[in-house]
């Protein structure tokens, strides 16, 4: 089994603890850093799926929110285009689900902490009217590539911000918080796919 880890940024970075097989199957997990937003994250992560072909594709990485507390790890399998979103008007697609193709595959049934991710070119620093649990710069265009790609995609997120309150601050302060709690939550899984 391949598993494809990505993230936007080095301070994002989180290494998977997965035993050395699943089932009959050997594990191998390669990393891919996106760079930060959408069409960037869209491009490197089209590249490296059809290089490398992996079984599943998990994103993991920091998230403002308006709903939740600092240190929370939400588990998304649903995904809004904020920018999009702006014009539902001409009957644009804006939301994905990819819990269909990881159902199908089996992979991730058993993480939980499920949360909608909110993707937009921008990073918010003032309170909007925001659907979802979570918001981030990259995950929607992953998960279309994804779908694209026919590869299941998860995301898993860590909150190290509240929108409106200096997030740009607390999201580099909280960095190093974010890689030990995504590593602890990515353990405690047990290498569960």
């Amino acid at each position: 089994m391949r598993i494809l880890v990505t993230y936007a940024v080095q301070g994002e970075f989180t290494e998977l603890k997965f035993p050395g097989l699943i089932g009959e199957e050997e594990v191998q997990v390669g990393y891919l850093r996106t760079g930060i937003g959408k069409v960037k994250s869209a491009f490197y992560l089209a590249e490296a799926i059809s290089s490398a072909q992996p079984d599943l594709v998990v994103n993991v990485g920091t998230a403002g929110t308006v709903r939740h507390q600092v240190g929370d790890v939400l588990v998304c399998r649903h995904f809004i285009d904020r920018d999009m979103q702006r014009l539902s008007g001409f009957d644009m697609e804006c939301e994905i689900d990819s819990s269909e193709l990881l159902e199908q595959k089996g992979y991730c049934l058993h993480w939980q902490g499920e949360g909608v991710c909110n993707t937009g070119d921008t990073f918010l620093t003032e309170l909007s009217d925001v659907k979802g649990d979570v918001v981030d710069m990259e995950a929607y265009a992953q998960a279309l590539v994804c779908r694209a790609k026919n590869t299941p995609f998860i995301a898993v997120k860590y909150v190290t911000d509240i929108i409106g309150q200096n997030s740009v601050k607390h999201w580099e302060d909280k960095l190093a918080d974010a890689r030990k709690g995504l590593g602890e939550f990515l353990e405690a899984l047990g290498g569960v796919v």
